[in-house]
């Protein structure tokens, strides 16, 4: 029966070419910027290079200090010393890595000035994260006992620093007024990544560093990595009750900090809490599939006014199979169907272009090093959304048609 219902879908199709063009393209547009968007999503907080374990990651990206009244409060990342006396004291088995946020600085080639983006991090940032060596190696615990003036640089400024395509390791260049020697080149990280995003990677012990400050506020993050994904709210919650444990009052840049705040959280989370509050995810889930769910609404009513002029184009055809006794929910299941398998045709040529859309925009280098894929989840989130469009614009003129009576029907036709 199903595949009956789409072999006269197939032939209404064939039978006014005009029409089925307004359709595809109306389906297809929609669907297309809805793919396109699902993508950027996918690339701004799933897992790719190089945290490719985000999905099983926690991070400690922010800490929040407040005062007896919790009227005056302090926000921002951490110190390391403060993440390292704690993260070293959680006892459920894990990797973690610290590192800082990327600070700009410049040097200078020829006389030219190359803007870079530096990033501290210590050997656990090289285990945590997965970046692609092409040439040499990371620094390690011999390099910081040794206070080794060593960094690990992107492609992206080998190229721009030392030529295209050069090798490097080995070489010096010059960073903050000091010459650093290359160890090891990485493929390049988007900025859309910032925890992983820099240019050139220093040991955390190198100076300018600023990882001796005291005290909590600083400029440091870390990743925590545990040993199986069940022992996330494991380490969330003692990576809690660790920092809980901390005696208060204490001062902090001039402020006495009686409630302290820094949690272990998964990388969605730490950015839902900075947007919508404390375990917010449903509200931004909730936001997205509202924008979604509005951005389909005006396609699909037209599309339902469309569908309504090209069944009543077929009333006889209803009234001729109700006259022989097909009931009206028979012919709602059949007007559904042929709309969503119409739908379907419309995502998979939405399909083809988004993946064109996100081709010529990695290529464009808008976002560099960006790598906007359709990969598995957002394909599968196009095939829902492909659904609840046909669903949605073709119900109710199908409900319309499965009501309609035989005789009125035929008078019309």
């Amino acid at each position: 029966m199903l595949l009956n219902y789409i072999k006269i879908a197939w032939k209404v199709l064939l039978r006014n070419p005009f029409y089925t063009f307004i359709s595809l393209f109306g389906i297809s547009f929609t669907l297309m910027i809805l793919l396109v968007l699902s993508a950027f999503l996918d690339h701004l907080f799933g897992s790719h290079y190089p945290e490719n374990h985000r999905d099983q990651s926690l991070y400690v990206q922010m800490t929040r200090m407040q005062d007896s009244s919790r009227q005056s409060s302090m926000t921002g990342p951490a110190t390391y010393r403060f993440l390292e006396k704690n993260l070293s004291a959680l006892r459920t088995p894990n990797t973690y890595g610290i590192f800082s946020m990327f600070k700009g600085a410049n040097t200078y080639v020829d006389g030219k000035r190359i803007k870079l983006s530096i990033k501290y991090a210590d050997g656990g940032f090289w285990e945590v994260t997965d970046f692609t060596f092409l040439e040499g190696k990371a620094f390690n615990e011999s390099n910081f006992k040794n206070g080794d003036l060593v960094a690990v640089i992107t492609d992206k400024i080998r190229d721009d620093y030392f030529g295209k395509g050069q090798s490097v390791v080995g070489k010096t260049m010059l960073v903050n007024g000091l010459k650093y020697r290359v160890m090891g080149v990485v493929a390049a990280s988007p900025i859309t990544r910032p925890v992983s995003y820099a240019d050139v990677f220093l040991p955390f012990n190198s100076p300018k560093s600023e990882y001796e400050s005291p005290g909590v506020n600083g400029s440091y993050m870390a990743i925590i990595i545990p040993k199986n994904k069940a022992d996330m709210p494991v380490i969330t919650k003692e990576f809690e009750q660790i920092v809980n444990r901390m005696p208060k009052p204490f001062m902090e840049n001039g402020m006495k900090v009686y409630h302290l705040e820094s949690r272990a959280l998964t990388y969605l989370n730490n950015f839902t809490n900075q947007i919508f509050g404390n375990d917010q995810n449903e509200v931004f889930f909730m936001v997205v599939a509202l924008f979604m769910v509005l951005f389909m609404a005006l396609p699909a009513i037209n599309l339902v006014n469309l569908n309504i002029s090209r069944i009543i184009e077929r009333s006889s055809e209803i009234s001729v199979r109700k006259a022989f006794g097909a009931p009206s929910k028979t012919v709602l299941w059949q007007f559904v169907v042929e709309n969503v398998f119409v739908t379907l045709i419309g995502a998979g040529i939405a399909l083809i272009f988004a993946q064109i859309i996100l081709m010529v925009f990695n290529r464009s280098a808008l976002i560099p090093s960006s790598d906007l894929t359709i990969n598995f989840t957002v394909f599968g989130l196009g095939i829902l959304l492909a659904l609840i469009f046909g669903l949605m614009s073709g119900v109710y003129p199908a409900w319309r048609m499965s009501k309609l009576k035989p005789a009125e029907a035929l008078k019309n036709s």
